[in-house]
C-alpha cells in the first residue's frame, strides 16, 4: 500500500469517542504514531451526524498531523469504541454507517478502554469521566457494568456530579437545605446572582455541561463544605459498587480513567485504592489493539475458506 506520506503497509486508525470528545490515533504498522487528532462528542445517542462528524474532523487532524491527505482515510483500518454503542440500536445504526474507511471495526468504549489499560491482557477497568461504568475481561469472561445513560444511570459521573451541585444549590436557595459553598461557587462561575439564572443555564444542558461543573463539588469538598462532602462520599460509593463487582472475577490488574478518575480515588475505599494499576496504554491505542485483533481474525477466516 502506497500512500501520499509514503508509508507503506497497513495503517491502522484507533478512535475513543466518549460523551464529550474524540480522540484518534493513527499508527503504523510497527506501531509507531504517525498522527493525533481530537473532535467533539462522539457518543451516538447525541445524534449519528453529530458523533460521525467529530469522529472524522479528528480524523482529518491525525492525517493532516501524519503528513497525509483527506484521500488517505480509505487505507485506515479503523477501531471505534464508542460510548453508546452498548445499546443494540445505537450499535446497529454506527454498524450500518458507510464509513469513508478501509475497515471500520465497532465496540464500546469500555472494552478499548480494557484493552489499552492492560495492553490486552486480562484485567478490570473503571471509566469515570462524563459517564460512568466498569468493565473485567478475565479467562474469556466480560463483565461489564453501567453505561446506561445521563440521567437515569451514570452514577458517580461528571455529569451526575454537575447534577447534584445545581440540585442542591437551588434547594439551599430556596432554604430547605443548610448555607453551603457550593453556591457560592456556582454562581461565581456562571456569572449570576438569581435562582432563575441558575435554572435558565442548565434548563436544556447536556451530560457534557453539567460535567464541567463537577469540580467545583471537589473544590468544596477539600475545604470542608458538608454537602459537597456528603455528595462526593455518594459517589465514591457508587464507583466503590462498580469496582467491588468487578472483583468478584479476580482481574489480575484494575486502572481507572477518565477525567474524574483522580478526583475520585482518595475517597475510595482501602481495598479498591490497594488494588489500582497504571493504565498501561490509553484508550485509543486500544482501539489501535482491537482493530488488529479483528482485522487479523477476519484474514484468518479468509484464509480457511480458501
Amino acid at each position: 500500500m502506497t500512500i501520499s506520506s509514503g508509508q507503506q503497509g497497513p495503517l491502522y486508525l484507533g478512535i475513543d469517542g466518549g460523551g464529550s470528545k474524540c480522540r484518534v490515533v493513527i499508527v503504523n504498522a510497527d506501531n509507531q504514531l504517525l498522527g493525533e487528532g481530537l473532535g467533539g462528542p462522539a457518543n451516538p445517542l447525541r445524534g449519528m451526524k453529530i458523533a460521525t462528524d467529530s469522529i472524522l474532523t479528528a480524523t482529518q487532524q491525525a492525517l493532516t498531523a501524519a503528513g497525509m491527505t483527506f484521500n488517505d482515510m480509505s487505507h485506515l483500518i479503523a477501531g471505534a469504541g464508542l460510548a453508546g454503542v452498548n445499546m443494540p440500536q445505537y450499535f446497529r445504526l454506527f454498524s450500518e454507517w458507510k464509513h469513508p474507511f478501509a475497515a471500520f471495526y465497532l465496540t464500546t468504549d469500555l472494552h478499548i478502554a480494557c484493552i489499552g489499560a492492560h495492553n490486552g491482557g486480562d484485567g478490570a477497568v473503571i471509566i469515570a469521566g462524563t459517564g460512568s461504568c466498569g468493565l473485567a475481561d478475565v479467562k474469556g469472561r466480560l463483565l461489564d457494568i453501567g453505561g446506561h445513560g445521563f440521567p437515569y444511570g451514570d452514577n458517580g459521573s461528571g455529569a451526575w456530579f454537575g447534577m447534584q451541585l445545581v440540585h442542591h444549590v437551588l434547594l439551599q436557595q430556596d432554604g430547605l437545605e443548610p448555607s453551603t459553598l457550593l453556591s457560592s461557587l456556582l454562581c461565581q462561575e456562571l456569572g449570576v446572582t438569581s435562582t432563575l439564572d441558575i435554572v435558565s443555564h442548565f434548563m436544556h444542558a447536556t451530560p457534557t455541561v453539567y460535567a464541567k461543573y463537577a469540580p467545583l463539588v471537589f473544590s468544596a469538598a477539600e475545604q470542608g463544605d458538608a454537602t459537597a462532602l456528603g455528595i462526593v462520599a455518594q459517589g465514591a460509593a457508587f464507583i466503590n459498587q462498580i469496582a467491588l463487582k468487578l472483583f468478584e472475577l479476580s482481574p489480575p490488574r484494575f486502572s481507572m480513567i477518565g477525567g474524574l478518575a483522580y478526583k475520585l480515588v482518595p475517597y475510595l475505599d482501602n481495598k479498591v485504592q490497594q488494588a489500582l494499576t497504571p493504565a498501561l496504554a490509553a484508550p485509543e491505542y486500544g482501539a489501535v489493539w482491537f482493530a488488529r485483533q479483528q482485522q487479523a481474525l477476519l484474514t484468518a477466516a479468509v484464509a480457511a475458506q480458501r
